[in-house]
């Protein structure tokens, strides 16, 4: 392992000079992309090395706005001809693209003051080759497969990348940031013929240091694949459902689109009506923290380069905002959250980004122990899902809750019932972690329909 300090890429000079060609061409503003990355990832399976895939980029986006009208382009060649060359095409698609009255850069007065993310610890400089990363990835499956039981293997993976993203405006923004992530993950099968199972364990980080051990991620895999052996369906009945925060979260990111400003700008959120309602149970939170230190998702600014702060979405169960981006905020005849996401390709539009529900008062036993008979979820599967009436139905796999305990594994079912009266009945337990851009402790809803026999 080497180290290396964090550098400052050239790109400053390249999107200022495409910010300058596309006023000098006729834009009454503009602004400009620059996104860098470099990333090792190796795939190793059944005791081989299976893929070990090095990649390096940088790509340069492009948004132009006519009047009310706008276009937005990228290219990966930095060259003076190739630079003309793509604000050309911007002018010219942004002169025969729809007027849209709510397009627009931000207000000076909402920039961001940090313009760099070095309070926030997000970039690690840790280097690592193919053989350290592919030592890692062998390490989860050996651990994996030495688990009794298991019998065939998925694969085991590692990867490291490092980033960088430049940002910069016609009205005067301009700041750049650098981030590393890291990743171990191992699935594997358990069983032989028609009962195997399968399962898998990962975790993700910006710095190497805080991702759990290879051999920790491998053992857990394995252990799960064989908890899982002779699964079996359960007769259709109402029952409480627990979810595991390995799929808790996915609750939490229906919700993430439910309050997205573009989805209430166009009618389409199931929640869309609830703004000061209450939506969950009194006395829960869900915070949106783009600041937090080593936050996956962290950041200093957002895509338009407005000051980013920790959202509190919903207060004592109460809905208190949208996530918005500055056109959606317009069109709402709101102020943006300092949320807006973009592609090099894309224009920006609203998104979370390290969202959480904060963690209950109830341990995670009592939370299981107060459940006579009902089903503990730790994988969900299809998306059915109806964003705009919140109807709600997956396939999904865990173990039967009988008398306090979980039992059985289970399989091949359905749950099913209404996002709205899920986040309302949602009971969070006190195991929060942050291992995912999105994270929420065990939950309990304590009634849905559980289909299978």
């Amino acid at each position: 392992m080497t180290t290396i300090s964090a550098q400052t890429p050239p790109t400053a000079d390249i999107i200022a000079d495409l910010i300058h060609r596309a006023k000098a061409l006729g834009a009454d503003a503009a602004d400009a992309l620059a996104l860098s990355s470099k990333s090792v990832a190796i795939s190793y399976r059944m005791g081989t090395l299976e893929d070990a895939e090095r990649s390096e980029s940088m790509a340069y986006g492009l948004r132009v706005m006519i009047g009310q009208s706008s276009a937005t382009v990228s290219t990966s060649d930095p060259g003076k001809d190739a630079r003309q060359t793509l604000v050309e095409r911007a002018i010219a698609m942004a002169k025969v693209t729809p007027q849209d009255p709510f397009i627009g850069l931000a207000d000076p007065s909402l920039f961001a003051t940090n313009r760099d993310a070095r309070g926030m610890d997000l970039f690690d400089g840790h280097v690592f080759d193919e053989a350290e990363l592919t030592d890692l990835a062998r390490t989860a499956e050996e651990a994996a497969r030495a688990v009794d039981g298991v019998t065939n293997s998925g694969g085991a993976g590692a990867n490291a990348a490092h980033m960088r993203m430049d940002l910069m405006t016609s009205n005067g923004f301009s700041g750049g940031y650098e981030g590393s992530s890291y990743s171990i993950s191992a699935s594997v099968l358990a069983g032989t013929g028609t009962q195997m199972e399968r399962d898998y364990d990962y975790s993700a980080a910006r710095h190497f240091a805080d991702l759990d051990p290879a051999e920790t991620i491998g053992k857990r895999a394995g252990e799960r694949a064989v908890r899982r052996l002779g699964a079996e369906r359960l007769p259709t009945a109402k029952l409480p459902v627990i979810f595991d925060p390995r799929v808790s979260n996915s609750l939490l990111g229906h919700f993430a689109q439910g309050v997205n400003g573009a989805s209430i700008a166009r009618g389409s959120s199931f929640l869309r009506d609830k703004m000061g309602e209450q939506v969950f149970a009194p006395g829960i939170s869900v915070i949106d923290a783009p600041t937090r230190k080593r936050g996956l998702r962290s950041r200093p600014f957002d895509a338009e380069g407005v000051m980013v702060r920790d959202l509190p979405l919903i207060e004592d169960g109460i809905l208190q905002s949208w996530v918005l981006d500055c056109a959606t905020a317009r069109k709402l005849g709101l102020q943006t959250t300092g949320s807006a996401m973009r592609g090099l390709s894309s224009a920006p539009s609203p998104g979370t980004s390290n969202l959480y529900m904060a963690a209950g008062t109830t341990p995670v036993a009592d939370l299981i122990g107060s459940v006579s008979r009902g089903f503990y979820v730790t994988e969900l599967i299809g998306m059915g899902v109806n964003p705009v009436t919140g109807d709600y139905s997956r396939g999904a796999a865990g173990f039967l809750i009988e008398n306090g305990v979980l039992t059985h594994p289970v399989n091949e079912m359905t749950i099913a019932g209404n996002l709205v009266d899920m986040l309302a009945r949602a009971i969070p337990a006190d195991d929060l972690s942050f291992r995912y851009a999105i994270n929420a402790p065990t939950l309990l809803i304590d009634q849905m329909t559980v289909a299978g026999t």
